[in-house]
């Protein structure tokens, strides 16, 4: 009975976002039923079963069993995925189900899940201990790396996620500002620190919640917000607001709304306007950082921030976060500086090691470029798919990252995300798991490449989206 239940809220939920194919050959279209959990699919049974029984065990363990909401598939529909596998761009469930990933573990995968070299590398630092709460060598080695590659950052602190390096940040642009208010932009997600949490994308808006309870209005009010990709607003919060403002913080381009890049004037507008006012420009690089140049999305762009914010693949799979920039600011921080922060893991040997190796790799020539074909390979391909099979598409990508909408388009900020056809991404996405193909489960989440994706897996999951575009 649970079996039938899961496999009926699967087919019945929904939400939207882009489109990605999948298998060709082996995998047949099938009838669909909303009340059995194995699904055949050409000469395989597609079953969920044991992924079922482990998430039922997991709700009455973890709230609403997973430890991190957009795991639940709340926004999609049906039942969570359990994962026992990963290697290259695939991934296997604990049903035995392959996937070709777009996840990417959220963006750190960027040279392919369990890298022999990486693997190798961190089986031999393991053997020297999994942290020692005191200095270590390789801190030195990864943090000279992300201070050659980043142009913003000419020294860093190293922390354990993309959260806690924003709530670094954050209490850092005051302190050396000596201003309290920050601006950022609706749909943009900076971690879950209770100032950021304002209009907030990501897992927030995937299950609808404007805000969280439990932050307190003093922790807000200093919080201004704006449209992202409008200049004239940012410019009048400014006048408003004039010598108040800390810094102006943002994700140069928008990851945690679906895939959503800046106008060409947007990013040199907020440098031109923080610089007049006194205050900093941040860059939160913590999906971008790595994976649209190997300097970051300021490199792409060639705007410079004040601060950065790290993490993702500089720890190549561990958890990791990291915050830089100009040396006068960084200075202030502890024990340098009276701005206090401190971690029990922070660069730990472990993630150093998987950070490192994944760097050097991202060094080699023609990295950029295979991303930046095998994506744009995938988007058209999907965006193509749409139009054959009558929907209303629209997407794009930059270097290793992607997303694409039901919507007609253009996409410029969250407002005009929110207009996608988010029931029909539940059905796509229900769609492209019986195919094969693993996609973030939620509209409001970019979708990320890997070295280790190769042709045919581009060419299998184009093929898979024309079959469920044509079924949904």
């Amino acid at each position: 009975m649970a079996g039938a239940a899961v496999a009926a809220a699967a087919v019945a939920s929904g939400i939207s976002i882009r489109t990605v194919s999948a298998p060709k050959a082996s995998r047949a279209p099938r009838a669909r039923s909303g009340v059995r959990a194995a699904i055949s699919v050409g000469e395989k049974a597609y079953t969920v079963q044991k992924s079922e029984e482990i998430f039922n065990a997991a709700k009455e363990l973890m709230p609403g069993g997973v430890n991190s909401p957009v795991r639940a598939f709340k926004s999609v529909g049906g039942q969570p995925i359990v994962f026992d596998s990963v290697k290259g761009s695939h991934m296997w469930d604990v049903d035995g189900n392959e996937y070709i990933d777009y996840v990417g573990s959220w963006g750190p995968a960027i040279i392919g899940h369990a890298d022999d070299t990486v693997n190798a590398a961190l089986i031999e630092t393991l053997k020297k201990g999994t942290s020692f709460g005191a200095p270590c060598a390789l801190e030195n080695v990864l943090a000279q790396m992300v201070i050659s590659a980043v142009p913003s950052i000419e020294m860093v602190r190293f922390v354990n996620s993309g959260t806690e390096a924003c709530m670094g940040a954050l209490r850092l642009v005051r302190a050396f500002t000596g201003r309290e208010k920050i601006l950022k932009f609706e749909g943009c997600y900076h971690g879950h620190a209770d100032s950021f949490l304002v209009k907030a994308g990501s897992g927030v808006a995937t299950l609808g919640l404007p805000d969280s309870p439990g932050v307190p209005k003093g922790a807000t009010v200093g919080t201004l917000t704006a449209p992202y990709n409008d200049a004239e607003a940012v410019k009048k919060l400014f006048e408003d607001n004039k010598g108040e403002i800390a810094a102006v913080f943002l994700e140069p381009v928008v990851g945690n709304a679906g895939f959503i890049p800046p106008t060409p004037a947007f990013l040199n507008a907020l440098r031109e306007v923080t610089k007049q006012d006194g205050a900093l420009l941040v860059f939160d690089e913590v999906m971008t950082g790595f994976r649209l140049a190997y300097g970051g999305a300021q490199e792409y762009f060639g705007i410079t921030p004040d601060v950065t914010t790290l993490g993702k693949i500089i720890g190549g799979g561990l958890p990791v976060g990291a915050y830089g920039g100009r040396k006068d600011i960084m200075e202030m921080v502890a024990p340098a500086g009276p701005m206090y922060q401190a971690g029990t893991l922070s660069g730990n040997p472990l993630a150093m090691t998987a950070g490192i190796h994944t760097l050097k790799r991202l060094m080699e020539p023609g990295t950029y470029e295979y991303l930046d074909k095998v994506t744009g390979e995938l988007v058209q391909g999907i965006l193509d798919a749409g139009a054959k099979t009558g929907h209303e598409m629209c997407g794009g990508h930059i270097r290793g990252m992607f997303g694409f909408f039901f919507a007609s388009g253009p996409v410029y900020n969250f407002d005009d995300a929110k207009k996608s056809d988010t029931a029909k991404f539940g059905r796509f996405h229900r769609g492209m798991l019986e195919e094969g193909v693993y996609l973030a489960p939620s509209q409001f989440e970019a979708g990320f490449t890997s070295l280790a994706h190769t042709p045919q897996d581009i060419e299998k999951t184009v093929e898979s989206a024309e079959k469920v575009l044509r079924r949904i």
